[in-house]
């Protein structure tokens, strides 16, 4: 339903998102910017989170791997990274019990409330439409804020070349690839292509994306040295918006007729729900980059397997598995 504008259409909504050009203040060189994905509704986490929090909140909101929530834990990563006046919070209406009391030292500006989840496409398009009405010129960084690290400073390096890299080829998106360890068929795959360097991280083409392959083909993707999609991403806020009108023109004209009217409720009735690797990346190869993340140790927890693993593999103990024995044994159920 998001692609059926006519090519003046297009121009016309590209051009009404984008505001003229800003001039650029001596005293304020730094336009970077974190958009912090806290939307999801963390449904296959459900039974677990439900365990350790004794309540429904998404796993956004739950102390899972410590005595922070893991949007806490986010945050903190990020705040070496970009200015707390220029990190975004994408959320969801329904969560708001959770994200009031996570966000309370957040500025208003800076907490984007959707009227529901219509998934990472529609939280990216109206964070990066928001994001270019305040700074023409903004670098943006897509966080989400459900994942772990074992190294931030590790992170923090590869975020940097990532932005690095996005600044010396503007009309690209640069995607952070960990270092595969082994076949995992629930993540995304990036298939690098030509390297273009190889100073501080490895920055390369993308040639395919490969959505939660099959064993075999998970495989030979890790034979091949292919990275494990992290879902954070660096562009100009412009490029940003770029992809989404080329890919989802209409998506954009909704949202930024919201944001005129200041009734988000009545787009996001016109939504469908848009995942921004499948629906916008995957079909944009050309336009994107990546770099190689060799030492942050990221974890997508996005199962009760995978939180099994990571705590496993690090060794941590939170407090909810110390406190409750037992809970291993209940939890055999979702393994």
């Amino acid at each position: 339903m998001y692609s059926h504008l006519t090519a003046t259409q297009f121009e016309i909504t590209r051009a009404t998102a984008l505001p003229s050009p800003a001039a650029v203040s001596t005293e304020d060189l730094d336009h970077r910017w974190a958009v912090v994905l806290a939307g999801g509704d963390g449904t296959r986490l459900q039974g677990l989170t439900t365990k350790i929090a004794g309540d429904l909140r998404p796993k956004q909101f739950c102390s899972i791997l410590g005595q922070q929530s893991l949007l806490a834990q986010t945050r903190s990563r990020i705040d070496a990274l970009v200015d707390v006046d220029r990190q975004l919070f994408v959320v969801t209406r329904a969560h708001e019990q959770y994200f009031s009391e996570e966000l309370r030292n957040v500025d208003d500006s800076n907490i984007i409330v959707q009227p529901c989840n219509r998934g990472t496409g529609a939280a990216i398009a109206l964070a990066v439409l928001q994001i270019l009405q305040r700074d023409r010129d903004a670098m943006v960084v897509i966080v989400p804020s459900d994942h772990y690290y074992s190294n931030t400073e590790a992170l923090g390096r590869a975020v940097r070349s990532a932005v690095a890299g996005a600044g010396e080829y503007p009309n690209s998106l640069v995607l952070l690839g960990s270092q595969a360890d082994y076949a995992e068929v629930e993540y995304g795959w990036i298939e690098p292509g030509q390297v273009l360097n190889k100073t501080s991280a490895e920055l390369s083409h993308v040639s395919r994306f490969w959505e939660k392959p099959s064993l075999s083909e998970a495989r030979e993707l890790l034979r091949r040295g292919c990275l494990w999609n992290t879902f954070v991403t660096a562009g100009y806020a412009d490029t940003f918006l770029d992809l989404f009108c080329s890919e989802v023109p209409n998506l954009i004209l909704y949202l930024n007729q919201a944001l005129a009217e200041r009734d988000l409720d009545a787009a996001y009735q016109k939504l469908s729900a848009l995942d921004f690797s499948r629906g916008v990346l995957s079909r944009q190869p050309r336009r994107l980059l990546s770099v190689r993340d060799t030492d942050s140790g990221w974890a997508d927890l996005g199962s009760p397997t995978r939180v099994f693993d990571v705590l496993t593999r690090n060794n941590l103990q939170p407090a909810w598995w110390l406190n409750r024995p037992n809970i291993a044994v209940d939890l055999r159920e979702f393994l």
